[in-house]
């Protein structure tokens, strides 16, 4: 294991290429779609989206990727490695719900379907930014922090309870659960909205199975659960 371990760290520097490429390809084609259905450039909202995500990208590098090198080669590994059920969910929560959400901004953006006050915009920007700043702080104090639900007995995996983890159990799906919710309010559209709320929803339940195949699989989570007792929300789940 340890030996594989190291592997792993070696590559580090070939993952951090990729995924630099994989993540610029990913705001690149977010950039074409948010702007290209808005049919202008001059949205300011929009640029900020792009800025906010490139700044996040930037951070997680900074300070997770360099805290926990092997992270890197893990978070690489890909949806073959994940539970069969979340190689469904992963996508839809990761990146397909929050495409969906700029597609009906964008469009809202064009037609003029629907307007939020301009203050709350503002408001939902520093959600958002507070919420990706809590996944990034997330990322950062668990170095088991996968993109896909697996136990990974290649890695040693442990429970993690410093940070956010001494507050709730899932602190970056607080933080997907907040940031999916905020954007549609940042970009300026009500009708985003639906696609926001069913991708908060696909959260709640990607977090209640991961919880479960936590609970079954990774030894000490139970006893850390007693301690910890809330899923996703403070004093509510």
């Amino acid at each position: 294991m340890q030996q594989g371990l190291k592997q792993q760290v070696q590559q580090v520097p070939e993952n951090r290429r990729k995924r630099v490429a994989a993540v610029l390809s990913v705001y690149l084609a977010l950039g074409v779609v948010l702007f290209g259905l808005a049919g202008r450039l001059d949205w300011l909202m929009g640029w900020v989206l792009i800025v906010l995500l490139l700044g996040v990208a930037v951070l997680n590098a900074l300070w997770a990727g360099r805290k926990h090198p092997d992270l890197l080669a893990e978070r690489a590994v890909g949806v073959k490695a994940a539970k069969a059920w979340d190689r469904v969910l992963a996508p839809l929560v990761g990146v397909g719900g929050y495409l969906l959400v700029c597609v009906v901004a964008g469009l809202d953006q064009r037609f003029g379907w629907s307007s939020v006050p301009a203050l709350l915009t503002w408001v939902g920007l520093g959600v958002a930014v507070a919420a990706s700043i809590f996944v990034s702080w997330a990322m950062a104090a668990n170095r088991f922090f996968s993109s896909v639900v697996r136990i990974q007995t290649d890695r040693g995996h442990a429970v993690t309870s410093t940070g956010p983890y001494a507050w709730v159990r899932h602190p970056g799906y607080v933080g997907m659960f907040l940031m999916v919710l905020a954007l549609p309010v940042m970009l300026d559209s009500t009708w985003a909205l639906i696609p926001g709320g069913l991708t908060a929803a696909l959260t709640v339940l990607r977090t209640a199975l991961e919880d479960r195949t936590l609970h079954e699989e990774l030894p000490g989570y139970q006893e850390y659960a007693s301690r910890v007792r809330y899923r996703l929300l403070p004093w509510v789940w």
